[in-house]
This record gives C-alpha cells, sequence and structure tokens, in this order.
C-alpha cells in the first residue's frame, strides 16, 4: 500500500522568497520605462536620443541578454538545482542593483548595472515551473504559478506607478527630470534585502515529493530534443513569441504609447492599469484552471480576451474622439488586455511543463521566455527606431497578431497530465 502523499507548509515560505525576487527583478527592468522622458532629461547630454542606445535600450537589455543567458541559466536550474541557480539570481540582483543606485547619475554606470541586472533576471524566472514541482501538489500548481506571475506584475505595477510618483515627471511643475537618484537607491536597498532573505531560506526540495508521481526528468538535451517534438509545445511556443513578445514590448514602451495617446504627463498609467488587470487575472484564472483540471479552454479565453484589449488601444487615436476619450479608451483596453494576456502566462507555463513532461520544467519555461523576449526586443526596436516614429503602426500589427494567436489555441489539446491525475 503506498504511503499517503505529504505537503509542507515550508512551501508558502519557498513561494513568497520566489514572488519576492521575482517582483524586485521586475522592478530592476523597468525603472525608466513609465519615466522615459524625463530621464532623457535627467540624462541630457550623456547619450544620443536618436540612436540605438537611449533610455529604451534599459528595458531592451533584459529581452536581450536573455537571448544569450536563458539557455545556459535553464541548463544550471536544471542541473545544479533551483537553489543553487536562485542564489546567483539573488546575488547578482542584490550586487547591481545597488551599484546601479550609486552610479544613478551617470547612464553609462546604470547601463553597466542594468546589464548584470539582466543576466540574473533568467536565474529567477526559469525556475517557476521547476519551484512548483518540487514543492506543491498537481492541483496547487498553476495557482502558485500564478502567485509568481501576481509577483512579477506588481514589481512592473511599481514601476509604472510609483516610479512617476518619485521623479519629477509632470512637464508643468518645478523638478521635472529630478530624482532618480533617490529612486534607484530606494529600489536598490529593497532588492538587496529581498536577494539576502532568497539566500537565507530557498531550499532545494521538501523532505517527500509533494504528490504520488515520481520526480523523473530528462537530461537536459535530450529533454530539449523531446520537447521540440511534442505537437502542443510547439504550439505554445508561437504563442509565447506573440503574446509575451506583445506583452514585452507594451511594458517597455509605456510611456511612448502614453504619449501616443496624446498624453503629456509621464504618469505610467496606461502600463499601470494593464498590470492592474493582470494581477486580477493572475489570482483568478489559473485557480480556475486548477479547480475544473482544465488548461485549454483557458488558454482560449485568455487569447479571445486579448482581442478587443489590443483592438483598442491600437485603433483608439483614430476613432476620431477627442484626446480624453482617446485616453479613456486606452485605459480600458489595457485593463482588458491586462486581465486576460497576463493570466495567459502561469496557465500556459504550466501547461507546457505538463505536455512536455519527462523534459525538464526549466527547459520548457525557459524557451517559452527567451522565444517571447526574441519578438519583444524586435518589436521594440521597431516601435523606437527614429524616435517612435511606427509606433502606432505596431500596434495594429499587434491586433491583427491576436487573431492568429487566438486561431491556434484552438488547435491545442488538453494536458493529459491534468486530465488523467485524480
Amino acid at each position: 500500500m503506498a504511503s499517503p502523499v505529504k505537503v509542507y507548509r515550508y512551501r508558502y515560505v519557498i513561494l513568497g522568497v520566489f514572488m519576492l525576487m521575482n517582483l524586485v527583478i521586475q522592478v530592476q527592468w523597468l525603472a525608466h520605462a513609465a519615466v522615459a522622458r524625463p530621464a532623457a532629461l535627467y540624462y541630457a547630454g550623456q547619450f544620443n536620443p536618436d540612436s540605438f542606445i537611449n533610455i529604451d535600450f534599459l528595458a531592451m537589455l533584459y529581452m536581450l541578454i536573455y537571448l544569450i543567458i536563458s539557455i545556459p541559466a535553464s541548463y544550471i536550474i536544471d542541473t545544479k538545482g533551483i537553489r543553487f541557480g536562485l542564489a546567483i539570481g539573488a546575488i547578482l540582483t542584490g550586487v547591481f542593483s545597488m551599484l546601479k543606485a550609486l552610479g544613478a547619475a551617470h547612464f553609462l554606470w546604470v547601463m553597466i548595472a542594468q546589464i548584470g541586472l539582466s543576466v540574473a533576471q533568467p536565474f529567477i524566472l526559469n525556475a517557476t515551473t521547476a519551484v512548483t514541482v518540487r514543492w506543491f501538489p498537481l492541483k496547487e500548481r498553476a495557482a502558485a504559478a500564478g502567485f509568481a506571475s501576481l509577483a512579477q506584475y506588481l514589481g512592473i505595477i511599481i514601476a509604472m506607478l510609483v516610479t512617476p510618483a518619485m521623479v519629477g515627471s509632470d512637464p508643468h511643475k518645478a523638478g521635472y527630470g529630478e530624482g532618480f537618484d533617490s529612486m534607484l537607491m530606494i529600489y536598490g536597498l529593497i532588492s538587496l534585502g529581498a536577494s539576502i532573505l532568497s539566500l537565507m531560506l530557498m531550499k532545494e526540495h521538501p523532505p517527500t515529493p509533494p504528490s504520488g508521481e515520481q520526480y523523473v526528468r530528462y537530461p537536459f538535451r535530450k529533454g530539449i530534443k523531446y520537447l521540440l517534438g511534442q505537437r502542443d509545445m510547439v504550439i505554445t511556443l508561437i504563442l509565447f513569441l506573440f503574446g509575451l513578445g506583445i506583452f514585452n514590448a507594451i511594458s517597455s514602451m509605456t510611456d511612448a504609447i502614453t504619449s501616443h495617446s496624446g498624453v503629456k504627463d509621464s504618469n505610467g498609467l496606461i502600463g499601470g492599469v494593464m498590470l492592474i488587470g493582470g494581477i486580477i487575472g493572475a489570482l483568478i484564472l489559473p485557480a480556475l484552471s486548477d479547480y475544473f483540471r482544465m488548461r485549454k479552454i483557458f488558454l482560449v479565453i485568455c487569447m479571445a480576451g486579448m482581442m478587443p484589449g489590443l483592438a483598442g488601444i491600437a485603433l483608439a487615436s483614430h476613432l476620431g474622439l477627442d484626446p480624453s476619450a482617446v485616453y479613456a479608451v486606452s485605459l480600458v483596453s489595457s485593463f482588458i488586455l491586462g486581465f486576460f494576456v497576463m493570466s495567459a502566462g502561469p496557465i500556459g507555463f504550466q501547461y507546457a511543463a505538463e505536455v512536455s513532461y519527462p523534459a525538464p520544467e526549466s527547459v520548457s519555461q525557459g524557451l517559452l521566455l527567451l522565444v517571447g523576449q526574441i519578438s519583444g526586443l524586435l518589436f521594440v526596436a521597431g516601435m523606437s527606431v527614429n524616435q517612435n516614429k511606427h509606433l502606432g503602426a505596431y500596434l495594429v500589427l499587434f491586433a491583427i497578431i491576436s487573431l492568429v494567436t487566438f486561431a491556434l489555441t484552438l488547435l491545442l489539446r488538453e494536458s493529459r497530465m491534468m486530465s488523467g491525475q485524480s
């Protein structure tokens, strides 16, 4: 007779620490994105605003470096363990967040520190499904991944909404373009504290497995080959290529999109409202996916909801409305987009881990994030060229792409692991 499966309350400590690291690495990613215009004034004369290396490049670095580090990070997480991999991410985050704060007034120094933080990111993000599998039973995994994503969204919303309140973001008020040194120091100290907690509290796995399944995975290289041979995994990769790429692009260009909507104040509200929608969605839809033991239908729902959100953002300025109405439509559309596209992330990560079993979870997670970073990088590069000349066209392209992602989701098959597990 098989012994009953035991789960441990310490899994919530693990999840809490992991969420904290996800939060701070996202804050560091977009610390300048929502205040790009006042930041350009703060660093005036330190870079050519018409060149590729500008304020938006700080956010692009995360995506660019991810292309190089993602697979090695997944390999280390898979072969050395989540505790070892997260320790690398924590040390890099603590060190470079403080270097960024100490060199806040110098654009080159900030950019160098951002490179170090960019290296840290995949050691944190690529561990999500590995953490959930090692510590949580199957019936809780999408919800646990949802909470990890929730922490990412909270980090982004802090960058979008709190940052403008910490620096001079209103061009009509005194102090415009000031306060970056204190803002980066506060973020640096918080990031350093989170890194120390992670190093102290993170553990590799509980004393006994959290479910009846045996933790048996293919070796890293065999896992990649097997994973890429799975039909549903390939479709999921395409979905993340489009969906995550669009999310990364909109998050990175939030101040430019605000300007495109006719708003002069860099208040971060369009990005912030999108994140609020994502937080609500990440709390609801992944938990429902666990409860109803379904993945596909919820991915279909997410892709269907993504379409009107993107259409509203893309077309609001073409409807002949006055600027305040355009802004209102953009805000509502951002909320809808965030609710659905950001809920798709944790559900998609867990779905990929299940349909690609027994490939290592760090591999499936890493590849999904990798393709999203590639497309996001290309999208941001296209949107920001010639001082955002083609931004509007890209937003329309995103709305068209959403139709393709919805059609592809219909081709997915339900996860056999989910439907077959009691």
